[in-house]
């Protein structure tokens, strides 16, 4: 079995029995590494990568704050929680100011301090992202935003990618939201026209007659209102790469034309009878299950398989759950920028409610639950409240719970209200968490108060 990663936490204090009693407390979870004080601290950092710091603040020969102004230079960005006595609270509140994550008073309590520790880390985990994030939006990759860690999502770029150098038509398939435009575009992206034309049609955007012209154009005089010749998508799109999006909806006599231009590849106008010839690749993509539209009679069968040389199949967002963490995290960089806003992530229980939720309207649907967190978060990190209500309701797709992030936090919180004989407010200050998120909780799980 492949061991687990632990992060790995630097504890700085001149006390050696501090130190101790810290590290074994710890050693558990994370990777412990001790210094007396901050010389030795700085030359541990030095020579090897740690995750967190955790530093007392009075200490002989370099206290806290002169550490943490040599970090700044050192590494900016590696969290660092300092322990503090009654005497240093004012000292820890201008640490804070200058950039550490938080502390804790002594006597510390050590479940909190766990909890604190995981939220130091996972919060410098989510910069480092944005960091990237506006590296990759910097460079303009037409594939930005195309985050696929989940294993269906991943097999679909891999098909993707590979019939990107040939010159086959392609059907994309999926539901209405999952992004079938963006796998289309990393397909022409990465093809040998990739620098050639991109032309994007929208079938069911068209009536029957309009969406001929648009396609395959017309001449002057050909129906009312052609004052003027005019080319269509095709022609346009000449030498590069031709998008069909809802190609379920087109209608039969424009299916015909379609049929025609991939047997012969070429075609006329509306209203002449000059034949023009163009290299296009098409690529469709629909919602709709065209094999059955086949069977009914809706669609024809042999312009089916012409589109169908190769079918990939985009996933639904339920499908690949492992990919929303980043897709979030990429879209409140989006609109925090595009709606002047300093949000840079998301609370764990904010992401849990998003986690939990079905998503009928897939990624779709997820950027506009973003937008909406953005726009409503007053802070700079979104938290339950800033999440549009449908999330906690059942009825509407929440998942109560499902997986094992929530299977162990409901175990989690059922431990600590026994251990706590029921009170709400002994055991919220144990987890680390509000008495309304406590209450919420207690409630989605069906934990009693014994």
């Amino acid at each position: 079995m492949e061991k687990q990663h632990k992060h790995r936490v630097l504890i700085v204090d001149d006390d050696a029995m501090t130190r101790k009693t810290l590290a074994m407390a710890l050693e558990d979870r994370f990777e412990t590494r001790t210094a007396a004080d901050g010389r030795e601290a700085l030359a541990l950092l030095a020579g090897q990568k740690f995750d967190l710091v955790l530093s007392d603040l009075d200490m002989p020969q370099m206290d806290g704050i002169t550490l943490l102004e040599k970090l700044n230079e050192l590494e900016a960005g590696l969290p660092v929680i300092f322990i503090t006595g009654q005497g240093t609270i004012e000292t820890a509140v201008k640490a804070m100011k200058l950039g550490a994550y938080d502390y804790v008073s002594k006597p510390v309590n050590l479940d909190r301090l766990e909890l604190l520790i995981d939220k130091a880390i996972e919060t410098s985990r989510l910069k480092e992202e944005n960091i990237l994030l506006k590296e990759q939006i910097a460079s303009n990759r037409p594939d930005l935003g195309l985050i696929a860690e989940a294993p269906a999502m991943k097999k679909t770029v891999e098909q993707a990618l590979k019939v990107a150098d040939s010159r086959a038509t392609v059907l994309i398939e999926g539901e209405s939201g999952t992004g079938k435009e963006m796998i289309t575009n990393l397909i022409h992206y990465n093809s040998p026209v990739a620098n050639g034309p991109f032309i994007k049609v929208n079938c069911s955007a068209f009536a029957e007659g309009v969406l001929e012209s648009e396609l395959f154009g017309h001449e002057k005089g050909a129906f009312t209102g052609a004052n003027a010749s005019r080319k269509g998508r095709f022609e346009l799109a000449d030498h590069g790469t031709l998008f069909l999006d809802e190609i379920g909806e087109m209608p039969a006599a424009v299916q015909v034309k379609l049929l025609r231009f991939l047997q012969e590849r070429t075609f006329e106008r509306v209203g002449g009878n000059r034949t023009i010839e163009v290299d296009v690749r098409i690529i469709s993509a629909t919602n709709r299950n065209l094999e059955q539209m086949v069977r009914e009679g809706r669609f024809r069968e042999d312009l089916f398989y012409r589109l169908r040389v190769i079918k990939i199949e985009v996933p639904p967002l339920r499908e690949r759950r492992e990919d929303i963490p980043a897709m979030v995290q990429a879209f409140i960089m989006k609109f925090s920028a595009m709606h002047g806003k300093k949000v840079t992530g998301m609370s764990p229980e904010a992401l849990e409610m998003i986690l939990a939720y079905k998503w009928p309207g897939n990624v779709r649907e997820l950027v506009n639950c973003v937008e909406s967190a953005v726009v409503m978060c007053r802070g700079d990190t979104i938290g339950p409240e800033d999440l549009p209500d449908y999330l906690s309701m059942p009825a509407h797709g929440a998942e109560g719970g499902e997986g094992l992030l929530a299977e162990l936090e409901r175990k989690a919180i059922a431990e600590v209200m026994s251990e706590t004989g029921g009170d709400k407010t002994a055991a919220a200050k144990r987890l680390g968490i509000g008495l309304r998120t406590l209450y919420r909780k207690l409630e989605k799980y069906g934990i009693t108060a014994r």
